[in-house]
């Protein structure tokens, strides 16, 4: 599906499509200011996939820790592939930003514990993280094996418990944690039993890491994206097709941007009333039904 900033291009607009919910928002162009003044995030899964696409649309971690950058945070950017997660600094540091890049495979415990170490060591302290990693597996179940089952649950899920087990007693009063799970965890939307599944589990791990960061001052929320147009989401679709065809929200597929919206709001004092909750942005896909 083309971009949504193409199909305003093409069509001699100035990106804003109501019908289509297409605003300077929904690009990364808007005007941003200073929800995050002051504050420290570390994004777990900054980095980007390469795309053989010459001009690829931004990923989500990606886009999240730009916007948090751009909203006055130091973003720590963790990621497994080190070239992605400072080719995520230097584009935030391009802007104005404050970031730092650190490498860490979220299936080794000790690697994830070393990154919030060092994530505080240079920033000074830790507001908010975000875990934005997950991968996938075998469709179906005739083609799962034990090996491949574990090794989407160790990053897509015992990650995202190590992560919040070192960092909330480490995290400052009025912090925040945000998990980037999927609408594949509300139905099998994927065919990727351990990526649905560990992902719906994530709903379950924020409950109890709210529960436990309620007495310190720590929220924690579960954001579901539906389809968005991504690296990932665009390998996705040339993997499965139908995918690219079903029956979107506004006639499109979301933006990295408009995930990134929505994370930045959950990290901020503006949602200082929202916890344990699970989030969805999919343009309506689930609650109405579309086919």
């Amino acid at each position: 599906m083309s971009e949504p900033s193409t199909v305003a291009a093409r069509r001699g607009l100035n990106a804003v499509e109501p019908l289509r919910q297409i605003f300077e928002e929904t690009l990364g162009r808007a005007p941003h200011g200073a929800r995050m003044a002051g504050r420290a995030v570390l994004v777990l899964g900054a980095g980007q996939r390469k795309s053989p696409e010459a001009d690829p649309p931004i990923g989500n971690g990606r886009a999240i820790a730009l916007m948090c950058a751009r909203e006055g945070a130091t973003v720590a950017c963790v990621d497994i592939n080190a070239a992605a997660g400072n080719d995520t600094v230097a584009a935030i540091k391009k802007a104005g930003g404050n970031a730092y890049a650190m490498v860490a495979d979220a299936a080794v415990p000790d690697q994830i514990e070393k990154a919030i170490a060092d994530a505080i060591r240079l920033m000074g302290h830790l507001d908010g993280m975000v875990l934005n990693v997950g991968i996938g597996g075998p469709a179906g179940l005739a083609d799962q094996t034990v090996e491949l089952w574990d090794a989407a649950m160790s990053v897509n899920l015992r990650g995202h418990m190590w992560a919040c087990k070192t960092a909330l007693p480490l995290m400052a009063p009025g912090g925040a944690i945000v998990f980037i799970s999927s609408t594949a965890s509300l139905r099998p939307g994927t065919r990727v039993i351990s990526y649905d599944t560990s992902k719906a589990a994530l709903a379950a791990l924020c409950r109890h890491v709210a529960l436990e960061g309620e007495p310190l001052g720590i929220r924690a929320n579960v954001l579901a994206p539906g389809p968005i147009d991504t690296p990932l989401g665009r390998d996705a679709s040339r993997r499965r097709p139908t995918r690219a065809v079903q029956r979107l929200a506004f006639g499109r597929e979301g933006t990295a941007w408009e995930v990134a919206y929505v994370t930045t709001f959950l990290l901020s004092h503006e949602a200082s009333f929202i916890n344990a909750q699970v989030i969805v942005a999919d343009g309506g896909i689930t609650g109405l039904q579309l086919r």
